[in-house]
Formats: structure tokens, C-alpha cells, sequence
């Protein structure tokens, strides 16, 4: 895409976010292209099927690990399968900042994934301005600055880039340039075929009701959310601590209906494996009834375990979870 459509498509497109209705996603079906009858065999094949999921793992639980020199962002995706099992990665962008048009870099993140087996699911970009912000030039400079991860997780073979709808001002306000900004960028991830994905990240963000008004109001197939099961604060004070705090079970509910990734939030675990700020079974449950199966990613925060351990001591929760929700 050269310069001048994209500054065309980024003009028109903040229009047509505005006409959009403000009616649920769910009634966007109807520009679907219709499927093919199923046959009764098919259909109780799909009746039958257990639920089902499978595992990936969110850069961001190796951050100190990759940030301490001791693993290159180059062996991330073979380092997860062979330490761990796991088959599909979602990088964060801070770990290759400067290398998102770097095409050589990235042919050489792509070759060794493939190498070891390991699908690239998704890119978390964080760092190129608010989404939501309420000043317009601003807001558009940071669906700009998205562009080139565009282009980037087309090239590894993601389905999406997760990013932030940030903003200062008033609930109604950022909620509106929330509206804007992402129908924006969910244009112009259209041309790639990829989602544009919100993660619950503070903030306004963190209230699974104004994140799912949000959505609503976007109203595109694209555009969607990546809940996590622990990023629910909303407001903290000058050291940091959290004052004001969504539900997390509620939340997650509440934005399963957009949901295209998940993100298995991990700390502490207590000695049966339970973690203690989260609890897995009712979580996966909500996750089990909004009738998805896509990947679960997980993303583990603590600090009493190192983090090799509690990527595995995640795993064992959720693989645990799996097997009793699925017996």
C-alpha cells in the first residue's frame, strides 16, 4: 500500500466508524457469505465433539529472562517448544522494537519458528501512542505507528496485533476516539487479513463494560479483544496500588463475546497448583461457555518462582483444568 491510499483509507475510514450502528457484532452475520447446509452426520459429529483448547505462550513471561541478555528474541519460539512443549508463540514488540520493517530480521524470526515447529499467533504492540487519545492529530499519528506492525505480523503468519485503547478524558470521550482509532487501524488490518485485538490494559480498558460498549460500536468482524484473566485495575494511586478494581470473572464474561486470544494471567500458586489470585476452573468455565476454542496464551507475572517455572507451573494448571472440564 503506498502512501497516498493509506492516508485515504485513514480519511475515510473515521467516517465511516461514525455511520456505524451502534448495534451488537453479533448482527454483522448477515454480510457473511452463507454456509453450505450441514448434513445430520456432520451435525452430531458437532454435537459430540468435546470442548477443546490448546496452549500458547505470551512473550511477556520470559521479559526479565530476555531483558537480562540470557535468551535472544531470535530463540524465543524454539526455546518455548523445546522447554515447554509449547507450539505457538505471541511476541511483544518491545523485545524487537526497531526491527518491524527490518525484513531480514524478521524472514530470520520466521525461518526458525517454522524450524522448530511453532506458530505465530500474534504481535503485542505497546509503545506507539493511545488509540483512544482524544486529540485527533495524536490519535492518528498512533494508528500510523501501528502500520508497520501491520505489515510485520503479515509476514511471521499471525491473525493479529493486540493493542491499547488508551486516552485521557472522560469516560464518553475516550470511549468515542476508542471508536474511532481502532475502527481505523481495523480498516487498514483488513487488507491483511488480520484482527486488531484489545486487551483489558488499565485504565478505561480494565471495565469489561466499557470495553464491550466499545466493541459494540465498532461493529467490525476484525475488531476484537483479548481478555486477560488479570489486568482488571483501573485506577491506582501515586505508589502504584491498585484502588479500583473490575471483576475480573465479570469482565472476562463480558468480553468473551469478541474474544480472538486469551490470555491466562499467572503470579503465585499455592501447593496444590491452584493459582491464588485466580480460579482457573471458574475462569476456563466462563472461556468453556462463550463456545470458544482458540488458544489460551500464558502469560505469567509472578516473582516467588522464577519464570521457566512458572511458565511450567501455568501449564499444568491449565492442562488440569482442560482434563476436567472436558471429562
Amino acid at each position: 500500500m503506498n502512501k497516498r491510499t493509506f492516508i485515504r483509507k485513514l480519511a475515510g475510514s473515521s467516517a465511516g466508524v461514525a455511520l456505524m450502528p451502534t448495534v451488537p457484532a453479533i448482527f454483522t452475520a448477515c454480510n457473511t457469505p452463507a454456509k453450505k447446509e450441514e448434513s445430520t452426520t456432520e451435525k452430531q459429529a458437532i454435537a459430540v465433539a468435546p470442548w477443546h483448547f490448546e496452549i500458547s505462550l505470551a512473550q511477556w513471561s520470559l521479559h526479565r529472562t530476555i531483558r537480562a541478555g540470557d535468551l535472544d528474541n531470535l530463540d524465543f519460539a524454539a526455546t518455548t517448544k523445546q522447554e515447554f512443549g509449547i507450539s505457538a508463540v505471541e511476541y511483544v514488540n518491545q523485545f524487537f522494537k526497531d526491527k518491524a520493517r527490518d525484513q531480514t530480521y524478521l524472514a530470520e524470526m520466521k525461518q526458525r519458528a517454522d524450524d522448530a515447529g511453532v506458530k505465530s499467533l500474534l504481535i503485542m504492540i505497546d509503545g506507539e501512542g493511545h488509540l483512544g487519545d482524544t486529540d485527533e492529530a495524536e490519535r492518528v499519528k498512533a494508528v500510523e505507528n501501528h502500520y508497520p506492525w501491520l505489515e510485520a505480523a503479515k509476514f511471521l503468519g499471525c491473525h493479529s496485533i493486540r493493542v491499547n485503547a488508551a486516552g485521557n478524558g472522560t469516560t464518553e470521550e475516550v470511549s468515542a476516539a476508542a471508536v474511532d482509532g481502532l475502527g481505523r487501524l481495523a480498516t487498514l488490518a483488513s487488507d491483511y487479513n488480520l484482527n486488531v485485538i484489545v486487551e483489558n490494559h488499565g485504565g478505561y480498558s480494565s471495565s469489561g463494560q466499557w470495553l464491550s460498549g466499545v466493541m459494540a460500536e465498532v461493529n467490525m468482524d476484525n475488531c476484537g479483544t483479548l481478555p486477560d484473566f488479570g489486568n482488571f485495575c483501573i485506577q491506582r494511586d501515586e505508589s502504584r496500588t491498585c484502588v479500583e478494581e473490575y471483576d475480573r470473572y465479570k469482565g472476562v464474561k463480558e468480553l468473551m463475546t469478541w474474544a480472538k486470544a486469551v490470555s491466562a494471567k499467572s503470579h503465585d500458586f499455592d501447593e496444590q497448583g491452584n493459582e491464588v489470585h485466580t480460579d482457573y476452573l471458574k475462569m476456563m468455565e466462563i472461556v468453556k461457555d462463550a463456545g470458544y476454542k482458540g488458544y489460551v496464551g500464558i502469560e505469567y507475572e509472578g516473582k516467588q518462582l522464577g519464570e521457566m517455572e512458572g511458565i511450567k507451573a501455568t501449564k499444568a494448571l491449565l492442562e488440569k483444568v482442560r482434563t476436567e472440564l472436558t471429562s
